[in-house]
């Protein structure tokens, strides 16, 4: 059983983190302007099964795995990095309505929001690294099994990351209502979020193994 005072820590350094604009954030608010709320908590819910999968992976090992084979690393990145460019690519070359949620434009279903959020979340190999070097140290050798802590300090992570981007959620839904009254306002909201994304990949495609 982790401490208090460990797991205070992990949720300060994790708030610290998800207030940051990062590629699962702007997906989220992108999908939760174009769709509503309720597609931007689904989306969250794909997300939010990353974060544990990647909590359970690094567990058993994976920023390890990274260091070791620094190939496979690079595989994943390159991978995200095309992704997050798809995505802001999207964002960019939507019509002037292309955030707005009563637009004539097809609808993303409930398992592609789902998987497309669980996509955005597992091709960041960076959420592995910060696992890998965060919640280690964390963990004290007298207060139970290692891979019991590791997991408990990553549910920490998670829950706080899970409360705020819901609040991003929430807030993206009721700005909805901005745009639908200014093209001029939703155009910015593209490009501002499409050229986030596009910064966000150039980012982790600058991202090395040895972070």
């Amino acid at each position: 059983m982790i401490s208090a005072s460990a797991a205070l820590a992990v949720a300060t350094i994790a708030l610290g983190m998800v207030i940051t604009p990062g590629p699962n954030m702007m997906y989220l608010v992108s999908r939760s302007l174009v769709q509503g709320r309720t597609a931007g908590l689904v989306s969250l819910a794909g997300v939010v099964t990353g974060f544990v999968l990647y909590v359970l992976a690094t567990t058993l090992g994976l920023a390890l795995l990274f260091a070791v084979v620094p190939e496979l690393f690079v595989a994943i990145k390159i991978a995200g990095v095309a992704y997050l460019l798809y995505l802001a690519w999207g964002m960019v070359r939507g019509s002037n309505h292309a955030l707005t949620p009563d637009a004539d434009l097809p609808r993303h279903s409930v398992w592609r929001l789902y998987l497309t959020g669980l996509a955005t979340c597992l091709l960041n190999p960076k959420i592995a690294l910060m696992y890998g070097a965060l919640l280690p140290q964390f963990v004290h050798p007298g207060s139970g099994p290692t891979s019991l802590q590791l997991i408990e300090l990553g549910l920490v992570q998670i829950a706080v990351a899970t409360v705020v981007n819901a609040g991003w959620v929430v807030l993206a839904g009721r700005a909805s209502a901005l745009l639908r009254r200014s093209r001029r306002v939703e155009r910015g909201v593209r490009w501002t979020a499409g050229g986030l994304l596009a910064g966000f990949a150039m980012h982790l495609g600058f991202t090395r193994a040895s972070a």
